[in-house]
C-alpha cells in the first residue's frame, strides 16, 4: 500500500498495474521440476492467510505431494502485490482478492480466474466515539483513512451508497493496513477500513474510544489465479489440492486453524485466528455469483479508476479458465459459459 496521501485512483491503479519488478528465477515459464525431479516446483503467492486458508492447510498437511507438486509460498501485504509478483512472473499462481484479479482484467493484464477459494462479509467501519459517527450517513464530509486500490475500497462504496452518499461525499486518504489504527488513534482520520487482521490491534489500541459500524452488503471472494506460465495440468493440480484442503478445513477446523497459524510464521496470531475463523466460508468453485460480483465490481472500478477494459459478461469470462477445476472438481463448476 501506497504511505502517501491518495492521488486519483486512475493513476494509482495504472501504476499498480504495471508494477511488475519484483522478478526472481522463478520466471513466468511453464512449471519447473523440482530438485527432487518427482515433483513440479509450483510458487504461490499469497497476501491473505484466512481467506487463503487452503493453501496454508494443504501445506501443512503435506498434500501438495499427492498430486505431484512442491509448494514455494509467497507472501505479500497486500493482494495487490501477490498479483504483482504473478505479473512480473514471480510467481505462477496468486491468492488475492476480487478487485484487485477486477481491476487487472480491465487493465488488460495477462492473468486468469481459476477459481474462488472462500468467502467473507464481516465488514467493519472503524471510528471513534469523539468523531461522533454513528451511522454512514454521518461520513459525509469526513475523513476515511484505507488501502486504496484493495477490497476495502469497495466495501466503503457500498456503504456511501447504502447511505445515498457518493464518492465525492468523503475524502479519502490513502493508507498501509497498519497505518490506520494509529492515524485514527492520532485523530489524523475520522473513520477508517483495513483488514480484518487489524481489527482486534484497533479494539485494543483505542480502548474506551473504540466505536465500530459492521456492513455485511459485500461478500468479498478472495481468487486463485494464473499467470502466463501456468499450464493447464500443473494448474489442474494445484486445484485437485486446494480441494482437498478445504475438506480437511470442514472436518477438522480446528486442525485448519492451527495450519494457518504455523505456515503464517507469525504474520497472524492464535486469538485472531480463532476469532474470526468462521466469518469465512471455504469452498473451491466457480459459481454464478462469482462472476456477478466481478461484473459489479467491474461497472464499480470502471467509473471510479477509468481503467480502459470494457466490464461486461464476456470479458471476464474470457479472462477465466474453467478447465482446470473442471478437470479437479468438476461439480464445483456451476459458472455459465456466456
Amino acid at each position: 500500500m501506497s504511505r502517501t496521501p491518495l492521488k486519483p485512483v486512475a493513476a494509482a491503479v495504472v501504476a499498480v498495474l504495471a508494477l511488475a519488478t519484483l522478478l526472481t528465477a522463478c520466471g513466468g515459464g511453464p512449471a519447473a521440476r523440482s530438485a527432487s525431479s518427482s515433483t513440479t516446483a509450483v510458487t504461490v503467492a499469497g497476501s491473505d492467510y484466512l481467506g487463503g486458508a487452503p493453501v496454508y492447510t494443504a501445506t501443512a498437511g503435506k498434500l501438495w505431494a499427492g498430486n505431484g507438486l512442491t509448494p514455494r509460498l509467497q507472501s505479500f501485504s497486500t493482494g495487490r502485490d501477490a498479483l504483482n509478483a504473478v505479473l512480473g512472473g514471480q510467481a505462477q499462481y496468486g491468492v488475492v482478492g476480487d478487485l484487485p484479479a477486477v481491476s487487472a482484467v480491465l487493465g488488460g493484464r495477462n492473468i486468469k480466474i481459476l477459481a474462488a477459494l472462500s468467502g467473507f462479509t464481516d465488514w467493519r467501519l472503524l471510528t471513534t466515539k469523539s468523531a461522533a459517527i454513528t451511522s454512514f450517513a454521518d461520513l459525509k464530509g469526513r475523513r476515511i483513512g484505507l488501502p486504496e486500490g484493495t477490497n476495502v475500497q469497495y466495501a466503503l462504496s457500498g456503504m456511501l451508497s447504502r447511505a445515498g452518499l457518493k464518492p465525492g461525499d468523503v475524502t479519502l486518504v490513502n493508507l498501509a493496513p497498519n497505518q490506520v489504527t494509529p492515524s485514527l488513534a492520532r485523530g489524523d482520520i475520522d473513520a477508517g477500513l483495513t483488514f480484518p487482521s487489524f481489527y482486534d490491534t484497533t479494539k485494543t489500541t483505542l480502548g474506551t474510544k473504540y466505536r465500530e459500524l459492521r456492513y455485511d452488503g459485500y461478500t468479498c471472494r478472495t481468487l486463485l489465479i494464473a499467470g502466463p506460465g501456468a499450464d493447464t495440468a500443473t494448474s489442474t493440480a494445484v486445484l485437485r489440492t486446494l480441494t482437498a484442503a478445504t475438506k480437511t478445513i470442514a472436518d477438522k477446523p480446528a486442525a485448519a486453524r492451527e495450519a494457518v497459524v504455523a505456515q503464517s510464521g507469525g504474520a497472524v496470531q492464535p486469538a485472531f485466528v480463532n476469532g474470526h475463523f468462521t466469518s469465512y466460508d471455504y469452498a473451491v468453485t466457480l459459481d454464478k455469483p462469482l462472476l456477478q460480483l466481478l461484473l459489479a465490481e467491474g461497472a464499480w472500478a470502471k467509473s471510479t479508476q477509468m481503467l480502459p477494459g470494457t466490464p461486461d459478461r464476456a470479458t471476464f469470462l474470457e479472462h477465466i479458465d474453467r478447465e482446470p477445476l473442471q478437470n479437479a472438481a468438476p461439480a464445483a463448476v456451476t459458472l455459465p459459459t456466456s
